[in-house]
């Protein structure tokens, strides 16, 4: 047995307490609980821990091997960096989802099954969901119904998958899968809804650029990086995701070029980062899944640190779009310099933390031979350096004086700022100890001759271009539009089946309301008050019509039934056996 608690128990609980706190007790505990839920976590061996059984299928909730640690060590670090960071929220609506939602990803990494895995799948999608709702505008409260929705069929998915999954081999562990059965199939695209895939990824550019200013980080951490350590835990080496993350890697950047919000622009930038971690996924080798955990730690950290940027920009200006925005480094001088380490990092510049990581997948799919995939990342390391390594910080804190006056941002969001972008440029510096958590051995060397002078020149030109592009007028102009996206199928699909199904459905169901229950029954209720009678109406009256002969008939006028008391019962029986046969055989 062992003195530690399951590493995500700390946060859960620890939040439920947060409403009751106020002031500086209340974040003080917060600071503390990440600190104490690290604490705990560095305490777990590495093994299987905290087993038990459940309908005959083992439940796991602490499997700590190399892959899993290197994702806790980040998620506690970001954990605490972001509370940090959203010191001055009083909501405590935000406050408990952020906790429980970092809680929730730290829980589905150190997942020894897939039930465990799923239960945890969805806790993030619910906290998500009130951290994007926690803005209270028309916007966010849509954008948040439909990342909600989105998800909610993802889940579904996955969870199919899982059923089947178990049917199929017995054992809940989550493993290896493969791409090999239906079920494997299933539990794939659950991954991809929240890795957003192409043509799966708008709610992310949907949703993420509605929520708060802090919900945001906490937002770009975690539900994206858990969804590359559950496929690098149960898919790596599947050829299909060298061609997914090829196209997230690329696609992303004709949409961030010409968006005019630069924290949806830095959304984009995240899907097309998270790209090269499914390309190294996909290629398999010890060095792409290498790459693929250095460049997920890194993301969260550099990502983390532009959206605190933007954030920062938002908080004080209560403007977010481009067209906007400029001139800023005169009043938020700390914000723009931790904006620039942010975008040097996301660029890969030498001596920052893209450098050493990016490099590891571009390597591997060099080794592997696949030069398509090569230059087309080749070509999205320039992009992200045109859309988040320039645009970013030029047209928020640079370009054309917008007039606007504000204060810095707060200390505590300096800090946690600070604290971020010191440690891009540490593990830049010195990535030999990101190289040391890895899941594999290895003694890769990002700073070769060769490799330091082709990634300047390549960063070199790529701002020659931009350049160039911006005096010569070609660059696209910052408008302020609206980017229709892979959303304006199902948006306006949606409402396209929702107005069918109206017309349609809606007056199937007035025509049934007016034919069973309303019509049918009256005549019922007629019919069984004198069903003989009714029987002797329907077929005697038009039978002795027929012949030309009178309907017998009694003193009161009404057809004489004495002659047949048998044949309506034996009719009415008929009928009812009738009915129910075909009732029976239907």
């Amino acid at each position: 047995m062992i003195s530690a608690l399951p590493p995500f128990l700390l946060l859960m609980v620890g939040a439920l307490v947060v409403p009751f706190l106020k002031g500086k007790i209340r974040n003080s505990w917060m600071l503390l609980l990440p600190v104490v839920s690290f604490v705990n976590f560095l305490l777990i061996p590495e093994g299987n821990h905290w087993v038990t059984s459940f309908f005959g299928h083992e439940i796991m909730l602490g499997r700590v091997d190399r892959l899993s640690y290197i994702f806790g060590i980040i998620f506690h670090l970001i954990t605490f960096l972001s509370v940090l960071y959203a010191l001055h929220v009083d909501d405590m609506v935000q406050n408990v989802a952020s906790l429980i939602y970092a809680g929730a990803g730290i829980g589905a990494v150190f997942a020894g099954d897939l039930f465990s895995v799923f239960v945890f799948w969805e806790l993030l999608t619910i906290c998500a969901t009130f951290l994007i709702m926690a803005r209270r505008t028309p916007a966010a409260l849509g954008a948040g119904f439909r990342y909600f929705m989105v998800h909610v069929a993802g889940g579904l998915c996955l969870l199919a998958g899982i059923i089947l999954q178990v049917q199929q081999t017995g054992s809940a562990e989550f493993a290896y899968i493969g791409l090999a059965t239906p079920a494997s199939w299933l539990i794939f695209l659950g991954f991809g809804v929240n890795c957003a895939w192409p043509l799966l990824h708008p709610w992310l550019t949907d949703a993420y650029p509605e929520s708060t200013v802090t919900g945001t980080v906490f937002l770009s951490a975690f539900t994206t990086k858990v969804a590359i350590y559950a496929l690098a835990r149960s898919f790596p080496g599947t050829s299909e995701l060298i061609w997914i993350g090829t196209a997230m890697a690329a696609f992303p950047i004709f949409y961030a070029v010409i968006e005019n919000d630069l924290r949806r622009v830095l959304a984009y930038s995240l899907i097309n980062q998270v790209g090269f971690m499914v390309v190294g996924i996909g290629i398999g080798t010890a060095l792409s899944i290498n790459g693929a955990v250095a460049h997920a730690f890194n993301d969260i950290l550099f990502k983390g640190l532009l959206f605190m940027t933007m954030g920062a920009v938002l908080y004080r200006t209560g403007k977010i779009n481009a067209t906007d925005l400029g001139g800023l480094y005169k009043s938020m001088p700390w914000t723009c310099a931790f904006c620039i380490v942010g975008a040097a990092s996301i660029s890969a510049f030498p001596l920052f933390s893209g450098f050493v990581s990016k490099s590891m997948v571009m390597e591997a799919a060099a080794l592997g031979d696949l030069r398509f995939v090569w230059f087309v990342l080749l070509f999205a390391s320039a992009g992200v350096f045109h859309h988040a390594g320039i645009k970013i910080p030029f047209f928020a804190f640079f370009s054309h004086d917008s007039g606007i006056r504000c204060e810095e941002a707060p200390r505590h969001m300096l800090l946690a700022m600070g604290i971020t972008a010191a440690l891009c440029i540490f593990i830049g510096c010195f990535p030999q100890y990101l190289y040391n958590l890895l899941p594999f051995p290895t003694d890769y060397q990002p700073f070769t001759v060769s490799h330091v002078i082709a990634q300047t020149q390549l960063l070199f030109f790529s701002a020659l271009a931009f350049s160039l592009l911006l005096l010569s007028g070609i660059y696209p102009a910052e408008i302020r539009s609206i980017n229709l996206d892979a959303d304006w199928f199902y948006r306006k699909g949606g409402r396209l089946f929702y107005g069918i199904a109206e017309r349609s459905f809606n007056r199937l169901n007035s025509w049934g309301d007016q034919l069973f229950v309303r019509r049918l029954p009256t005549a019922l209720a007629r019919f069984f008050v004198d069903p003989v009678d009714r029987l002797h109406t329907l077929f005697v009256a038009p039978y002795y019509k027929m012949i030309g002969k009178d309907v017998p008939a009694d003193d009161s006028g009404r057809c004489e039934r004495s002659a047949y008391p048998v044949g309506g019962g034996v009719l009415l029986a008929v009928l009812f056996l009738a009915l129910m046969s075909f009732l029976f055989f239907l």
